[in-house]
Formats: structure tokens, sequence, C-alpha cells
């Protein structure tokens, strides 16, 4: 069995500095800090930021809304949820409507689909025509 090593950088606390001041007086983006030094974290630039007290050189995402926007979309999203259930629910009866005529057939030992006409639904994939 063979252990897979992982190398783990450290960087000195000077290099932070020097990255942290390049983002302020360059006005660099941290994707373009990242591309030049193969700093491969996705936060480890923001982390330095956050510690050395420059939180405000990091974009924020501010999102604009029209009134009530937030309420629709909240609803939207719980109407979905039911009707997930309801689908859900629905195809639970199919499910064992089917079985039932399925063990009912195994009683009377014939196909009481194709007797009575029930035809197969379009999910099941079969035909009974």
């Amino acid at each position: 069995m063979t252990k897979s090593t992982r190398q783990q950088i450290r960087y000195s606390i000077s290099f932070k500095q020097k990255v942290v001041n390049e983002v302020e007086q360059e006005g660099l983006s941290i994707s373009a800090i990242n591309r030049r030094y193969g700093i491969k974290g996705q936060t480890t630039v923001k982390n330095w930021l956050k510690a050395l007290g420059r939180e405000h050189l990091i974009n924020k995402v501010i999102r604009v809304e029209m009134m009530g926007e937030s309420d629709r979309l909240r609803e939207m999203e719980k109407e979905i949820l039911k009707l997930k259930a309801a689908l859900a629910d629905a195809y639970m009866q199919r499910d064992c409507a089917e079985e039932v005529l399925k063990q009912a057939g195994k009683i009377y030992g014939e196909d009481l689909k194709k007797k009575f006409g029930g035809s197969a639904s379009p999910a099941s994939g079969t035909n009974t025509h």
C-alpha cells in the first residue's frame, strides 16, 4: 500500500505582507496575484487580507432586488418543494396500484391490466396497445 504525499506550502509573514501590499498599491485582483506567485488556494490571499486588516480590498457581492423579489423567490421555492412532494406521492400511488393489479392478476391467473383495458403510464416505458 502506497502513501500519497501532499506538498504543503507555508508562506512567511514578509511574503504575505508583500503580496497584500501589491494588492493594495497596484490594485491587482486576487486572481492576478495568485497567477503571479503561483498560489493555488482560492481563499489564501483573502485570508491574508483579513488577517492583516485589509478586508476593504476584498471584492464584495452586492445584490440589488426589486421590493418583494426575495419574498417571491422564497414562495416559488416552497411551491417547488410542495410540487416535488406531490409528484412523489403520485408516483407512489401509481406504483402501488400497479402492484395491486399484478398481485390480483397472480391470484386470478389473468393479466387484469390487459383484460380491463388499463394502459401503462408513459413513465413505465411499456405499451399495452
